[in-house]
């Protein structure tokens, strides 16, 4: 496996692929607009400008794209990727999507000669950039093994979830996880502010114990700092408790304090905040401390 199409160079992506890069993989990279990839065209990447051309002559098409509508354009249909790689190669879907989406990627790639996985991530811009992402992943365990020593360039933690759609299934569970984690920290830091405690005095004496979290130690600073610049897009956040509730549901599961979040994180997109990153949550208790409508 030596050449690597790229398709999704956002946030996450682009460090992404430039990881891959730095491992010494030959890169085809797709984007709609081209200036906004011209650094990785200046450290070695092939730009394409179109999927077919992109994906042609790739061992592996690799994409991270937005929403699950963006995973089934540039997959299915005469332009998509399942019908322009070449016999043999293998698909991966590392962004957050519908499992369901990813059982139909699976199933028409077997079709077609490919092989598919889903591999969504976890480890926000920090983890993309650092190359330790977290990378679960659904689909043939050979498939997996085979593309392990891809996966090796984008992250530390990689682990093999079970069948196709396995991975965004694995990849829900962890966002059920950091709802209620980010939720739970909004809710101490304004419990805490509203009784006249020193806010990083107490981020420095929970920090190592029982409340200790990845999402205190990586979004509480960013919060004392008035810092909400997207680690990773309310929008995105959204998208995926939204997955995950619905599948919730079509196994009658009632997740109460998903949909508490989700309607939180709503509430503030719809005033405005979905560019902004998860951690500024803490603007919808900081509105009802004022008494505002939130």
């Amino acid at each position: 496996m030596k050449k690597i199409a790229f398709i999704g160079l956002g946030i996450m992506g682009k460090s992404m692929a430039r990881n891959v890069m730095k491992k010494g993989y030959e890169l085809n990279i797709y984007a709609r607009t081209r200036s906004k990839v011209s650094d990785l065209e200046q450290e070695g990447a092939v730009f394409y400008e179109t999927i077919p051309a992109c994906v042609k002559d790739a061992d592996a098409v690799i994409t991270i794209v937005g929403y699950p509508k963006d995973v089934e354009e540039v997959y299915f249909g005469e332009n998509g990727i399942l019908q322009n790689a070449k016999q043999g190669a293998y698909v991966i879907d590392m962004t957050t999507s519908s499992p369901k989406i990813a059982e139909k990627i699976d199933r028409e790639a077997k079709e077609r000669g490919l092989h598919a996985l889903d591999a969504p991530v976890t480890g926000g811009d920090t983890g993309a950039k650092a190359g330790t992402l977290s990378i679960l992943v659904g689909g043939a365990k050979e498939d997996y093994e085979s593309c392990l020593p891809l996966f090796e360039a984008m992250g530390n933690n990689i682990n093999y979830e079970g069948a196709a759609g396995a991975g965004q299934n694995t990849k829900l569970a962890n966002q059920i996880i950091i709802a209620g984690t980010i939720s739970g920290l909004c809710e101490a830091l304004s419990y805490a502010k509203a009784k006249g405690l020193d806010l990083q005095t107490l981020l420095d004496s929970v920090a190592t114990g029982a409340a200790g979290s990845r999402q205190l130690d990586t979004l509480a600073p960013r919060i004392l700092k008035g810092d909400f610049a997207p680690g990773f897009f309310i929008k995105h956040f959204i998208k995926d408790m939204k997955l995950a509730a619905s599948e919730a549901k079509s196994e009658e599961l009632d997740l109460n304090v998903l949909e508490r979040v989700l309607d939180n994180y709503e509430t503030l997109a719809e005033a405005g905040c979905e560019e902004d990153g998860t951690q500024a949550l803490i603007k919808f208790y900081e509105k009802c401390e004022t008494g505002k409508e939130n």
